[in-house]
């Protein structure tokens, strides 16, 4: 039987983990949580002093944010369900459907775009409802329940296709979803920015967001405190969904075209540090990498997020033996006999 990573697997936690007395010992406790982070600096770093002409420019930077702008929403989208302990593979599935039907929706029905784009979100928030009735209602691993329910919202992006490209004229104001720019940097960073400051927000601050965090550490004991924890995932997957189709209301504006062909090259990504990866590709692209080197990395940086929470959760399942071992040890030992004094 398989288990999953936890939540809070990568989180410090002293009364899990003890006190950090040393230098060395908080810098270790701190690499799980902020490793990749330091991997990304230090990339971007390296191909700044290899790469001075073109890597630390301003153009660089507007390719980079324009490039990955959905890739991080769809980040976001299944940061949500992993913060309860589950996945959502359909992120990367539905933004085939979702991008084909922003521009279908206009281009064939006449709809206006601003009401294209609400039906598109809120089909996606349905099939987040979908999503979340099959994984707690019917008890279906999460895993298994989106990846099938992926296969079929592309098998129906295929049929409303046709296979074919769905073009067509496109209002400025759709276009201008994605093609605007802001401060002189593209729009998209700032719908990334904004979603992650208000998840971060809500994560943090609020009692919605600390129940999350509770269901994905520990769902039975969540659930014995009173929290919802079939309403918090079905809502997260709601989430995730409605956040996914705003990633395909954004790419479709970008591409000006649907096709079933784009869309899955998101899904790795998706899982996994999206600033390292936008470094780390663009920097290699510039080193004049091949054609297989994005996926590649892609797959190498999968396995190393996987790699650091799994010994992160290792390790802390070890000092929680050994710190269990130690009471138990304390707790058996004889206790010492009181010597009483000789009396007169």
């Amino acid at each position: 039987m398989t288990t999953s990573i936890r939540s809070t697997a990568l989180e410090p936690d002293r009364s899990l983990d003890g006190e950090a007395l040393t230098l060395a010992q908080r810098v270790g406790r701190s690499m799980p949580v902020y490793g990749l982070v330091v991997l990304t600096v230090g990339l971007a770093l390296l191909f700044s002093l290899l790469l001075p002409d073109t890597f630390p420019t301003l153009f660089n930077l507007r390719a980079i944010l324009s490039d990955k702008s959905v890739i991080a929403l769809l980040a976001l989208a299944a940061t949500i369900p992993m913060i309860t302990g589950k996945i959502d593979l359909t992120v990367g599935y539905g933004i085939v459907l979702w991008h084909i039907l922003a521009i279908s929706l206009q281009t064939k029905l006449g709809m206006p775009w601003p009401v294209a784009v609400l039906v598109v979100v809120l089909c996606a928030a349905l099939f987040g409802v979908l999503n979340g009735l099959l994984v707690e209602l019917a008890q279906i691993d999460s895993f298994i329940a989106t990846l099938g329910t992926g296969t079929v919202i592309y098998a129906v992006a295929m049929w409303h296709s046709g296979g074919r490209q769905v073009v067509g004229e496109l209002p400025d104001g759709f276009v201008g979803i994605a093609g605007a720019q802001l401060l002189g940097l593209p729009i998209g960073a700032f719908y990334v920015l904004a979603v992650s400051v208000a998840m971060w927000l809500v994560t943090e601050f609020t009692p919605l967001g600390r129940a999350l965090y509770v269901i994905g550490a520990n769902p039975k004991a969540a659930q014995l405190n009173g929290i919802a924890v079939r309403k918090h995932v079905m809502g997260a997957f709601v989430a995730s969904g409605a956040l996914s189709g705003f990633a395909g209301v954004l790419l479709a504006s970008r591409l000006q075209i649907g096709q079933a062909s784009v869309g899955l090259e998101f899904l790795l990504p998706a899982l996994v540090g999206v600033a390292i990866l936008a470094i780390g590709i663009s920097g290699i692209q510039q080193f004049g990498g091949a054609f297989y080197v994005e996926p590649l990395f892609n797959g190498l940086t999968l396995l190393v997020s996987i790699g650091i929470a799994g010994w992160a959760q290792q390790r802390r399942n070890l000092v929680v033996k050994r710190r269990i071992a130690e009471r138990q040890l304390a707790d058996a030992a004889p206790a010492p006999a009181v010597q009483q004094a000789p009396s007169h």
